[in-house]
């Protein structure tokens, strides 16, 4: 299913596009949330969520809740490209959304031209999950492509419009990209404390807009409203949690151009030009990950943009910044599934009962 288009972008008010920018960093963590946010915004409380509601309701808002860090929830996670006759495309795309860990799900312009995101529960085996999907789908070929280091993690989208495509984050944002990327190196599965899994089950549900979303929440958990905060908090504090904010449809937001940069680059600058790339504010991920005979792309890069010719001034940019590298652009043609994994759901039980064989496993990647 491709995703609305960004006509509602063009109704946004310069308000708008403010909180929509804010909401994306950051919804705070306080009994009465969009009361802190409208001080912070010189807005009335009433005011802020009446917007909301409407941003939500047009479409733009998809959902606020809290984003976890999939692999300090103790689950294993990849980005996979398929190449899948295009005959048997569709079909093969419903086969991968119907997985319970299935996020992201496009067609791309390229023989690899189905690319999805999986992630599957501590207790459950990655590589059985994408065997079973490439042996069901009937795939020519799988590419596992897991992160190998993670340069950027961070979809705050400019709403505001205040930068370029080719704007660089400042030296505080510099640093604190440096300090992400020192910290993805070593991270581990870690999991979480049993006890802890329903709150992350609450957690993960769209926030209700309203004066106190939080109180609900806290109820149906048997616990004090300010217990749920200091527990939330501590999640974040811990980096289980990355932040608890909006995640918009960019689309209907004004990002009408969304296109994945791959780089194939020499094995001793692929750290240095991560980094490099990380440092536009149009490029939303960035990540190492896995090369192949007929992939040779290390270096991820996703850009966002209104429109495809901003992608083309970052990417040109780029070229210049880090050297002219054998590169692509690979644009989502068609979008099959996007949606937040619901951690800790007994969905990925029934779907491997009822999916995964004897002998599944990773495909051959030769």
């Amino acid at each position: 299913m491709s995703e609305p288009s960004a006509s509602s972008s063009t109704l946004l008010s310069t308000t708008d596009r403010r909180l929509l920018t804010a909401l994306q960093a950051r919804v705070p963590l306080e009994p009465r949330p969009f009361e802190v946010l409208g001080e912070e915004l010189g807005l009335a409380e009433d005011e802020v969520l009446e917007r909301c509601q409407r941003l939500s309701d047009q479409g733009i808002i998809r959902q606020v809740s809290a984003i976890f860090d999939t692999a300090r929830l103790g689950y294993q996670s990849s980005l996979v490209a398929m190449a899948v006759d295009p005959d048997d495309l569709p079909q093969a795309a419903a086969i991968v959304s119907s997985h319970p860990g299935v996020s992201h799900n496009y067609r791309r312009d390229h023989d690899l031209n189905l690319w999805w995101t999986i992630a599957v529960p501590p207790d459950h085996d990655l590589a059985q999950h994408v065997g079973a999907l490439h042996r069901l789908t009937g795939a020519r070929s799988t590419r596992p492509l897991p992160t190998l280091t993670r340069y950027k993690l961070g979809v705050v989208l400019d709403v505001a419009g205040e930068r370029s495509a080719t704007a660089r984050v400042d030296a505080e944002g510099a640093a604190a990209t440096e300090a992400a990327t020192t910290a993805s190196n070593t991270d581990a599965a870690e999991g979480i404390d049993p006890s802890e899994i329903p709150l992350v089950r609450e957690l993960q549900d769209h926030l209700p807009l309203q004066r106190r979303p939080f109180a609900a929440m806290a109820e149906r958990l048997g616990m004090t409203e300010a217990r749920l905060l200091e527990a939330a908090v501590d999640l974040r504090e811990r980096g289980v949690m990355r932040r608890f904010a909006a995640v918009l449809r960019h689309r209907r937001a004004g990002f009408s151009a969304n296109a994945m940069s791959v780089w194939a680059v020499p094995e001793e600058r692929v750290d240095e030009i991560g980094q490099e790339l990380a440092g536009y504010e149009a490029v939303t991920h960035c990540y190492r990950r896995p090369t192949y005979p007929d992939w040779p792309y290390s270096l991820f890069a996703m850009i966002h943009a209104t429109h495809p010719a901003e992608v083309d001034r970052a990417v040109a940019d780029m070229r210049e910044r880090v050297g002219d590298w054998d590169h692509r652009l690979l644009y989502s043609t068609e979008e099959y599934k996007k949606e937040r994994v619901r951690y800790f759901d007994p969905a990925f039980e029934a779907w491997r009962d009822a999916h995964v064989a004897p002998g599944d496993d990773l495909p051959d990647s030769g």
